[in-house]
């Protein structure tokens, strides 16, 4: 009797862990620049940038968000 074979699985490659030249470029842009613009830049999804951030303590600047009409 022959095995069957197991479908095999596609599985996406992940990113991998972050690099100390994107911790760096992560610092001095975050507080200033639209995260969506950050991640496209580092080639990364938004939402893995925001949780970097803010595992980080990064925060968006008073005056950056007040020109989202956001403080």
């Amino acid at each position: 009797m022959a095995k069957k074979k197991k479908a095999a699985k596609k599985r996406r490659k992940k990113k991998p862990l972050w690099k100390p030249a994107e911790i760096a470029l992560l610092k001095k842009l975050f507080p200033h620049n639209p995260t969506a613009k950050i991640a496209k830049q580092l080639r990364r999804k938004t939402d893995a940038v925001k949780k970097k951030a803010s595992r980080m303590g990064l925060r968006k600047t008073r005056k950056y968000m007040k020109s989202l009409g956001r403080a």
